[in-house]
């Protein structure tokens, strides 16, 4: 007989599409209660049937911006009273912006993906992560990426991002030690997702080309990844996974068939 799960609670951030859609589904068929926030309230509006098709007893959505403060306060209210206090965490909203190297970078750029990235992972934990305590605990998992792990020639800020993220778990790790919190990173290498699209700022032709002739990781891929981290016996933590498509071993070497 398959555990119950109808008391559990998931909230996803950048739920819209990619990665952190199918991690809303894949914790829907498992029976999780979910609640999702993106800036992109039309998807989120059409999630919420499928959710509830894939078996999610109960389902929650708003709009959220992780980079404002007022609009994290917000989303995390609503949130609670519709929903309560949420098990898991998954700060999956984030982005890359354009290939600029430091040399030629206008800039503007660099304060989107570092606020995106790390100051919105930041506010959504400061906000859940005293009530989570509270209840007892809980998980608090970030998508981070292999950018954070090797850096790359015109990657700097986004992959000084991603590896801001393994420093923020890390402290996460001790300043939580006996609280029953438990801190995860999932780190995926190439994944067909509109990553590449919002990289290269709506150019889907460059974003097809990074994908061309390979076989990459799809949002499904990197949300079982999630799922099972989240899923383990609460004495058991995951501190890390790095997945990648088997055609790849590292951000440059990559085999083209």
């Amino acid at each position: 007989m398959p555990a119950d799960t109808s008391h559990k609670t998931v909230l996803v951030t950048g739920a819209s599409s990619g990665i952190g859609e199918a991690t809303a589904l894949a914790f829907a068929a498992e029976g999780y209660r979910v609640g999702v926030g993106a800036r992109r309230v039309d998807r989120l509006e059409a999630l919420l049937p499928r959710l509830e098709e894939a078996g999610a007893p109960q389902v929650f959505q708003s709009a959220l911006d992780v980079c404002d403060k007022s609009s994290v306060r917000d989303f995390v209210s609503a949130f609670r009273e519709a929903l309560g206090v949420p098990n898991i965490l998954v700060n999956n909203a984030g982005l890359a912006r354009g290939t600029e190297t430091i040399r030629n970078a206008e800039g503007i750029a660099w304060r989107e993906m570092m606020e995106t990235n790390v100051f919105g992972v930041l506010h959504m934990t400061h906000e859940l992560l005293d009530s989570m305590i509270k209840k007892g605990g809980g998980t608090i998992i970030m998508v981070g990426s292999v950018a954070g792990r090797q850096a790359y020639a015109g990657g700097s800020v986004y992959c000084a991002s991603k590896r801001a993220l393994q420093s923020i778990c890390a402290s996460l790790r001790i300043e939580t030690l006996g609280q029953g919190i438990r801190v995860c990173s999932v780190d995926p290498g190439l994944a067909d997702t509109e990553f590449g699209v919002v990289r290269f700022s709506g150019d889907q032709a460059k974003a097809d080309q990074v994908y061309d002739g390979i076989q990459a990781l799809t949002g499904a891929d990197v949300a079982e990844c999630i799922l099972f981290a989240a899923t383990r016996p609460p004495h058991v933590n995951i501190d890390d996974i790095l997945v990648m498509p088997t055609i790849q071993a590292d951000p440059w070497h990559i085999h083209r068939g």
